[in-house]
């Protein structure tokens, strides 16, 4: 197993670019990068580029992953670039994607089912609870699309891999895997975002294991608070997240999986508003009307890992939610762009250290280059 990271999660991604983004990560003792669609790779698809982007990556023994973007068609018009690779043509854009990504090696590709509106208060921030259209009907055209793209992916040995998104629950995605079929399809597991969905995380992950095929890495604080928990985005190891017993079961369902942190850190090329309070309403009738697979037992054990999380928070082991808010994120007037960067790196380097740690703790061997901490 390799431990990278997500590209939209360094700092300084966009403005260093791809490829040398490889030099950083490399520099930061991270082992690859996972770009959420091959456009972030490159805007215009460029063979020539992209050819010469996995030569350095392998070169450099860093593993590159892709994928393919927001397939829900009632989000559409959230994602234009998708229109426009097929030239006004979604699923020919997408075709086109899987074509090039198959022609770098690239047969592993993230597909997401919606995008976080956290400027909007509780459940109404996801797709989920749109009031225009029902997420059942969501689900149904997001799995008329895989039907429509499942033949290029067969005729390329891909997979498309359905992200643990904010929106979504491991059960649907089961669910999708079996009516596309496992040869197409697949799952990204996020080890945090089933949070938002009252799922257990060692729990979705032993549900999905045998069809994980990418991941994001990631941690949160969940404790109560007015109208449900709290959710915060917290660096690996300071969260609720039990990485101890999920990274066995993912080893043992597939020992070849990388691990791409996937954090919350905020820096001059991504900045994250102050205060995007993510309420969990997992006791409102409306939220839970609308996961009709959560058990009992399952909401029990989520239940008590929260009171467990809660005891840390009592005794000053874990920072509260708005400690944590406010030095992070309400920067003092001396937080300029280097300072950013540092707490960024730093960010990063806990949770990969955590990683590492946990890993070495579970008899996990993870590939990783030399730290240059300079």
């Amino acid at each position: 197993m390799k431990l990278g990271i997500d590209w939209q999660k360094l700092p300084e991604a966009t403005t260093r670019g791809p490829m040398a983004s490889l030099d950083h990560v490399q520099e930061m003792g991270l082992a690859g990068i996972f770009f959420p669609t091959v456009l972030d790779m490159s805007p215009t698809l460029d063979r020539g580029f992209l050819k010469e982007l996995r030569a350095k990556a392998d070169a450099m023994g860093l593993y590159l992953e892709a994928g393919l973007g927001k397939i829900n068609p009632y989000c559409s018009a959230e994602a234009p670039e998708l229109r426009a690779a097929g030239n006004g043509d979604i699923l020919a854009g997408l075709t086109r994607m899987i074509e090039i990504a198959a022609e770098i090696g690239l047969h592993e590709l993230w597909i997401s089912p919606g995008n976080f509106k956290g400027q909007f208060p509780g459940r109404l921030a996801n797709d989920r609870f749109r009031t225009d259209i029902d997420w059942a009907d969501q689900l149904a055209a997001m799995e008329k699309i895989m039907h429509r793209l499942a033949p290029a992916l067969r005729d390329h040995g891909s997979h498309m891999n359905m992200e643990t998104h904010d929106e979504i629950t491991s059960f649907e995605i089961l669910r999708l895997i079996e009516a596309v079929g496992d040869d197409v399809t697949g799952a990204v597991l996020d080890t945090a975002n089933g949070l938002q969905r009252g799922e257990h995380p060692v729990w979705a992950a032993r549900r999905l294991a045998p069809y994980v095929r990418q991941t994001h890495i990631k941690d949160a604080y969940v404790a109560r608070a007015p109208g449900g928990l709290d959710f915060q985005g917290r660096a690996c190891g300071e969260g609720i997240v039990d990485f101890a017993a999920i990274l066995p079961i993912l080893v043992e369902a597939n020992p070849q999986l990388n691990l791409s942190l996937e954090m919350a850190a905020s820096c001059d090329d991504k900045p994250r508003a102050a205060n995007p309070r993510q309420c969990i309403q997992i006791n409102d009738p409306v939220w839970r009307a609308v996961h009709p697979d959560l058990t009992a037992e399952e909401y029990e054990a989520y239940m008590q890992m929260v009171d467990v999380y809660e005891e840390r928070i009592a005794r000053g082991a874990i920072e509260n939610w708005e400690t944590y808010e406010s030095r992070n994120y309400g920067y003092p007037s001396y937080a300029n762009q280097s300072y950013r960067y540092a707490e960024a790196r730093a960010y990063i380097r806990r949770s990969a250290d955590h990683i590492m740690a946990v890993s070495a703790e579970v008899g996990i061997r993870l590939e990783l280059p030399e730290p240059d901490y300079a």
